[in-house]
């Protein structure tokens, strides 16, 4: 019999390494984007909004079968294949009925969303976002199965096509336009191969079904009604759970057309979209910590509830924050060659951005209450809570700057109050219900100690103009912090061995 512990580790790895992995060779992708489509185009505003749409519209299609296929088949009298079967279909039938609903009313719906003359932007996003859906059960299904290699071989089938098709669309397919000039008219015709990274997302998306045959067999499981309305009772909480928290990271993206319509408002949504994947650089640092840290903290403890492992987690996961937080800033000199110069008005908003992502984190850190004494309404309340205050910000912020060509800073601080507020409630909330002595003293001087440095760097840009130099003096700075993070946790071990 196989060591758990091992499995664990080892599955954990391969999980960690495929979702790293993938967003980094994803996040290639910007500077391709960027480079090739033009600022002043829009183009990328489109891109950004129609992503936007389908993060949200993925979350609703699965409705949480994900997270109820997992506990419907470790519970006590059902039948795992009998779930599977039933959740496959609820989920297929549900994407299938999308589908369906969206290709019969694609002329108005594409008029609602802005993209009258592109309706078939819209058909083709529609069948990524139901195929997703579709495929994210039987990705569930190997999980919960324990094939962490198939599930990790299938993502990278996915990616690397995809990157690849991507590169030869707009580094390759441009070659050939003076030979053959129908190529650059249906480049042209799709706002100069924007619309075709649909089209590719969809053939990509198609190509992974290729790999699901034996999954796919599920269907044959049958259907099970008493089992459906069982499963769809225990469901419905996790949906709100899961839209609000999409919700939260994508409503920006999709309001803003609304908010500041037209080619304008396309226009700057496609150079906030590419200044926050700059700021995404450290959400994926903070997730390797994550991935590296999780297993090593609530499965080393004898008691994963224990408050000071609570404790120690928000600890280390804000050092570990504030660090890539300090490494984006210092070395932005050098990151923001990752977009073309024509979007760098927007790198304003990634110290923004950033903030927002560290307040998620800890509001993450702080969840842990709520989950333990099983509040789990308040999650949803607090989320909803954040949601509504972000969308508002949005609302009357960007109506605010309309007349200014960064009406895209409302929603950057949109994300920061969104956040912030949640994360204020929850630890309120977690000292009443659950009660965690957080070493306060360390954590803010921690925060003080970034935001100090952070200064003395903004003050350095004003007396050199030397990009190279400014980088070797902030990574003295960043040296400098590590140094103080070290010396405090030495001293801190000492005081607990003492």
């Amino acid at each position: 019999m196989a060591n758990p512990l091992k499995q664990l580790v080892k599955d954990t790895a391969l999980y960690g390494l495929s979702s790293i992995v993938g967003r980094f060779l994803n996040y290639l992708l910007v500077p391709l984007y960027t480079y090739r489509i033009a600022a002043e185009s829009g183009g990328y505003g489109i891109v950004t909004n129609l992503y936007g749409y389908t993060a949200l519209l993925l979350a609703l299609l699965t409705f949480g079968m994900e997270t109820t296929l997992f506990r419907f088949s470790n519970k006590d009298g059902e039948n795992p294949d009998k779930v599977y079967g039933t959740t496959l279909r609820l989920v297929g039938g549900v994407a299938l009925l999308f589908l369906v609903t969206v290709l019969c009313a694609l002329k108005p719906i594409s008029g609602l969303m802005g993209y009258s003359a592109h309706p078939e932007y819209i058909a083709c996003m529609a069948a990524v976002v139901a195929m997703d859906a579709f495929q994210a059960i039987m990705f569930s299904r190997l999980r919960q199965q324990n094939k962490a290699v198939k599930f990790v071989l299938l993502k990278f089938a996915f990616i690397i096509p995809n990157i690849l098709l991507n590169l030869a669309l707009f580094l390759g397919l441009p070659l050939l336009f003076d030979r053959c000039p129908v190529l650059a008219e249906i480049y042209a015709r799709f706002d100069n191969g924007v619309g075709m990274i649909f089209f590719i997302n969809l053939m990509c998306t198609a190509m992974v079904f290729a790999g699901f045959v034996k999954e796919l067999r599920g269907l044959g499981y049958g259907f099970d009604r008493a089992l459906a309305r069982r499963m769809l009772s225990y469901t419905w909480p996790l949906l709100i759970l899961s839209l609000v928290g999409i919700l939260n990271q994508v409503a920006d993206k999709i309001l803003f057309p609304y908010l500041l319509p037209g080619e304008e408002g396309r226009v700057q949504l496609g150079i906030y979209g590419a200044c926050v994947k700059i700021a995404m650089l450290m959400a994926i640092l903070t997730q390797a910590f994550r991935y590296a840290y999780e297993p090593l903290v609530f499965n080393g403890s004898r008691d994963r509830n224990n408050p000071q492992t609570l404790a120690d987690g928000m600890k280390y996961y804000l050092i570990f924050t504030l660090l890539a937080y300090l490494a984006v800033m210092f070395y932005m000199p050098l990151l923001k060659h990752l977009i073309p110069p024509a979007y760098w008005a927007g790198l304003k908003v990634v110290p923004v951005v950033m903030a927002a992502e560290i307040f998620m984190g800890v509001y993450f850190n702080l969840s842990f209450w709520y989950k333990l004494t099983d509040r789990t309404l308040w999650g949803a309340v607090m989320s909803a809570i954040g949601a509504a205050v972000m969308i508002l910000v949005n609302v009357f912020g960007v109506r605010a700057l309309a007349n200014s060509d960064s009406a895209y800073m409302a929603c950057a601080w949109g994300g920061f109050a969104g956040y912030g507020v949640a994360m204020i409630i929850s630890w309120i909330l977690g000292q009443r219900y659950y009660p965690v002595k957080y070493d306060w003293k360390a954590l803010a001087g921690y925060t003080l100690l970034a935001a100090a440095l952070l200064a003395v760097s903004f003050l350095l840009q004003h007396l050199s103009s030397s990009d190279w130099l400014l980088m070797a003096l902030d990574t003295i700075l960043l040296l400098v912090f590590c140094a103080a993070v070290f010396l405090d946790l030495r001293r801190s071990l000492r005081t607990s061995r003492g």
